[in-house]
């Protein structure tokens, strides 16, 4: 992650904002991106409220934009309401949809801070790549970079007015769209929601854009197989033989990058100390929502409790997206035969995390146990049942309930105090109330977790 961008949430992209809207102007450019319809446009008119008379929100894709003498206008009403009440913000939806957008909004700032003008700027687009690019070329030393990411369990409850229970719940099975809240009970519509608004849009439109992609086929058949695979280490060499186009394989992984850019798909590095095997090894894919993985690959209601193997493989996916989306750095380790599910390092903290569902094993922990040994800076993590975390708690690891990982991250977080009574009271009850993170215990190491001859 650039030392430019911060991912953020909705209520948190919110404040971000303000806060630097607070500050003097006239600051650097604000570029808000992030994955179609997680709130964007709604977020600016939502500042536009708060600002009230000192804001002028204009969308690029509105008609007032083709109206000849549309950009300057909206820069002589921005001086005139700067020299008037002290402060003008300039909010631009959709910017990259203006010709030249980059260059032309470079002259403006260049001009406003030689005249000392109190004015901010806020610029979005859908297509995050479109604007990314732009502004790397035009804007470099000018903008500072905001994802407003996919939305997490707490917003869509504090939102929607629901319970913690169900808005995790929601993350898991239909993802966390709040555009496609309204559908969630009829399935149909609500996966032709996230089809046609969502993916369609970001694929067929934003990507395809871009004239580095050259086969538009094979990139479709690249993001079928990442949400046919969530949470799953796939060769470079597995995705091209499952295509029915041959693909090179830099191609092929030059479409991952898309993906990534896009906020679909993350492709989880392997972690290491060295950066040829980072590089070397294969990926786990991660779809950014589990709504790609809903409108896909659908899972009857009726089956979806009782599927245990689909629904580890859905929770471990929304527990590494929830990561990822949240601005941590998430890789992978394995070292045949153990592997880790994610190592997890940023403002949370050092953890290697393993997610289990049901009944957990000592065998299920040599993994785990064996990389913290390697890697003493990195905490275990065992991401379980309510129910398990007492057992995990005699083996001397540290287990915290998946759906309370969902709603605040790991032990400890920023935010952790939020965990609400509903979902920390069912941990209690169970005995697994997770144990401070202060001075924790070191894991014992199992018998035979560090393989003979395994590689240091």
């Amino acid at each position: 992650m650039s030392s430019e961008e911060f991912r953020r949430n909705y209520p948190a992209c919110r404040d971000l904002l303000r806060q630097r809207i607070a500050e003097p102007a006239p600051g650097r450019i604000q570029l808000l991106t992030g994955p179609r319809q997680v709130g964007k446009t709604t977020l600016l008119l939502d500042l536009a409220r708060t600002l009230a008379n000192r804001a002028s929100y204009v969308a690029a894709d509105g008609p007032e934009a083709r109206v000849p003498g549309f950009w300057e206008r909206l820069w002589t009403v921005a001086e005139a309401t700067a020299a008037q009440r002290g402060l003008a913000v300039v909010l631009l939806d959709e910017a990259h949809l203006l010709p030249d957008w980059a260059a032309r909004l470079k002259g403006q700032w260049d001009r406003m801070r030689r005249r000392g003008l109190p004015v901010h700027v806020v610029a979005t687009g859908s297509s995050s790549l479109r604007l990314a690019s732009g502004s790397r070329e035009s804007l470099a030393g000018r903008f500072e970079r905001i994802t407003l990411t996919h939305w997490d369990a707490a917003a869509i409850a504090s939102t929607f007015n629901i319970s913690a229970d169900r808005a995790i719940d929601l993350v898991v099975e239909q993802g966390a769209y709040p555009g496609a809240f309204a559908y969630r009970n009829d399935p149909a519509r609500w996966a032709a929601y996230v089809r046609d608004a969502i993916v369609e849009p970001a694929i067929g439109r934003d990507i395809l854009a871009l004239a580095a992609v050259r086969r538009p086929a094979l990139l479709r058949q690249v993001f079928g197989v990442c949400v046919s695979a969530p949470a799953q280490i796939v060769s470079l060499q597995k995705i091209q033989g499952l295509m029915q186009d041959a693909g090179a394989l830099e191609t092929i992984a030059h479409y991952l990058a898309l993906l990534q850019e896009a906020h679909l798909i993350a492709a989880l590095g392997k972690h290491s100390m060295r950066a040829t095997r980072q590089r070397a090894a294969p990926p786990k894919l991660i779809a950014l929502s589990n709504a790609f993985l809903a409108a896909t690959q659908p899972v009857p209601a009726a089956k979806f409790g009782a599927d245990r193997a689909r629904l580890s493989q859905l929770v471990q996916n929304a527990c590494l997206a929830h990561a990822w989306n949240a601005g941590q750095s998430v890789t992978y380790w394995r070292e045949e035969p153990i592997d880790v599910d994610g190592v997890i390092e940023g403002s949370w903290g050092s953890w290697a995390v393993e997610v289990k569902l049901g009944e957990v094993q000592t065998s299920d922990l040599r993994g785990l146990l064996e990389f913290c040994r390697r890697n003493p800076s990195h905490r275990p993590l065992v991401l379980c049942d309510a129910s398990a975390v007492a057992r995990l708690a005699d083996l001397g690891v540290q287990g915290q309930p998946w759906r309370e990982f969902l709603w605040s991250g790991p032990p400890g977080a920023l935010g952790n105090e939020r965990t609400p009574r509903g979902v920390r009271g069912k941990a209690r009850a169970n005995g697994s109330r997770p144990r401070a993170t202060s001075n924790p215990r070191r894991p014992r190491q199992l018998p035979g977790s560090r393989k003979k001859g395994a590689a240091r």
